[in-house]
């Protein structure tokens, strides 16, 4: 597994969506961005918040659940609890949903817009305990560039 550099992938974010008023196809150019640059990924996307369902929006990788509601999985906990999902096992998560039965790991960042959730970024591996405590803080960060272009 390769090793990623969240500062270099912060600035490649804010290069590719400032200033481009197109939430869409910004989320398109970024869920091909974190797919293209993290390793053993088989799903990178965007869950955006209608009322208290999250829906499927802009990804890379294989087909999704196209809706979630807030409190079920991986997805609508975060969205639900407003805190990041770091899942090692998908399979001992209570409540998991398996839109895709190859997804061994995920970890799922809330987004927000004036301190609301508008949607989560969802990030599944095949690989078990694929994401790191380093994942965690570097996307986060990536959320926050993110929250400022495509929310703000």
């Amino acid at each position: 597994m390769k090793t990623v550099d969240y500062s270099v992938l912060c600035a490649e974010a804010e290069s590719l969506i400032s200033g481009v008023g197109h939430p869409i196809a910004n989320l398109s150019n970024l869920s091909a961005l974190i797919f293209q640059t993290l390793s053993d990924l088989n799903w990178a996307g965007f869950y955006l918040a209608e009322g208290e369902t999250l829906v499927l929006g802009p990804f890379q990788g294989r087909v999704a659940c196209i809706e979630i509601p807030f409190g079920r999985g991986v997805c609508g906990t975060a969205a639900k609890e407003d805190k990041t999902q770091l899942v090692p096992d998908v399979h001992a998560f209570p409540g998991h949903i398996a839109c895709d039965g190859a997804s061994n790991s995920e970890i799922v960042i809330p987004l927000h817009r004036a301190g609301e959730v508008v949607g989560v970024l969802d990030i599944d591996s095949p690989v078990l305990n694929r994401f790191s405590e380093a994942d965690r803080e570097g996307l986060e960060a990536l959320s926050a560039v993110i929250e400022k272009h495509v929310f703000g």
